[in-house]
């Protein structure tokens, strides 16, 4: 018999992206994976062509300069930041570190669908809450906490839903939980959140010795291609966290990207205006249409359908119109499909294929 891998291993069904393709289009609307339409800071981009004349030498071990800007820009102490291969691998070793067979993790039924995979090739139990309404229930999250549980993740805002917890949610959520229990702010549309009692999380991480907050480079600052994440938590679990991260997990052009993204508030600013500007207008033209656009208070909107039939039709008609969306089935929600906020002809052709679906027999 051939070499076996963990068991949890092979109970899991790999993760998917969104579509980058669509044959027979010289252009393409690509909504699918939630890209800052606007590229990288011109700033990130220098950065990174200067960086190529040390690509001989190892990375900075220790991202000392990234957590620097990091924590320059946010307030937040450097020696409590982890950076990583984006935020998912922080997501990851957190839950190999913190869980393992016999133990359960605890998520939101419309979580990001790497909770349940994370956990499961861990060889933990994935538990999903229900939700209230497409958003966070909080009472649901702790009645299904038990001695077995290690972690509970929440991504906030979240994805694919748009919905968020208030501030004060936040914290009667952490209150309920254990203090033994992990609690993981997965805050990667942090940046496009205008709510005014939404919170990231970090000032509950700054004072709590069982909360990580984790963020990524690859929405807002446009550098998805690079995989660049870090994490904000106590001592204690950043401690663990680097002992048990690669030794040069960050490249160095990632690094200086980085670096140079993070203080380029003029980019994330007009980032930010945009797609709140395009995200009103959009639910406003798909409502018009008669469809039904959720609240969002990140950079996609999350549309739901009669039924997972006229799902399916309304993607085709995206396609049809060169507009690539994407399928919410594995999410639980065969009924919806989500659309990113890209630039403004993306927007355009988008809404114009929504009007098309929409005078469409049935």
């Amino acid at each position: 018999m051939p070499p076996q891998p963990r068991p949890g291993i092979l109970a899991t069904e790999p993760y998917q992206g969104g579509e980058k393709e669509l044959p027979g289009f010289s252009r393409v609307a690509r909504l699918a994976s939630n890209e800052n339409p606007f590229g990288a800071s011109p700033r990130a981009l220098e950065a990174y062509e200067t960086a190529r004349e040390g690509l001989n030498r190892y990375p900075d071990g220790h991202s000392a300069a990234l957590r620097t800007a990091i924590g320059e820009v946010h307030g937040l102490d450097p020696a409590r930041i982890v950076c990583g291969a984006g935020s998912d691998e922080l997501i990851g070793l957190l839950t190999e570190a913190y869980a393992g067979p016999g133990d359960r993790v605890v998520y939101s039924r419309h979580g990001f669908l790497m909770y349940p995979i994370f956990a499961t090739t861990a060889g933990a139990t994935p538990v999903a809450a229900p939700e209230a309404n497409l958003t966070t229930d909080v009472d649901a999250i702790l009645a299904r906490v038990t001695p077995e549980t290690r972690a509970v993740f929440l991504a906030n805002p979240n994805n694919p839903t748009g919905s968020y917890l208030s501030r004060a949610s936040l914290e009667r959520l952490h209150a309920g939980l254990p203090e033994d229990v992990l609690l993981v702010i997965d805050a990667a549309y942090a940046e496009y959140a205008t709510a005014g009692d939404y919170s990231d999380g970090a000032e509950l991480a700054a004072r709590s010795g069982n909360v990580v907050v984790t963020r990524t480079f690859s929405k807002i600052y446009g550098l998805a291609g690079l995989r660049i994440g870090w994490a904000y938590g106590p001592p204690g679990i950043v401690d663990v966290l680097n002992r048990v991260r690669m030794p040069f997990n960050v490249a160095t052009p990632a690094q200086e990207a980085g670096a140079a993204a993070v203080q380029d508030r003029d980019f994330v600013a007009r980032s930010v205006a945009h797609n709140t500007q395009w995200r009103a207008w959009f639910r406003e033209r798909a409502q018009a249409a008669g469809i039904e656009a959720l609240p969002s208070e990140a950079n996609f909107v999350l549309l739901r359908f009669a039924d997972e039939d006229a799902a399916e039709r309304a993607l085709s008609t995206f396609k049809a119109g060169g507009v690539l969306v994407r399928q919410m089935g594995k999410y639980g929600l065969p009924d919806c499909l989500r659309v990113s906020i890209g630039g403004s002809e993306d927007m355009h052709m988008a809404a114009d294929a929504l009007d098309a679906f929409a005078g469409q027999p049935g």
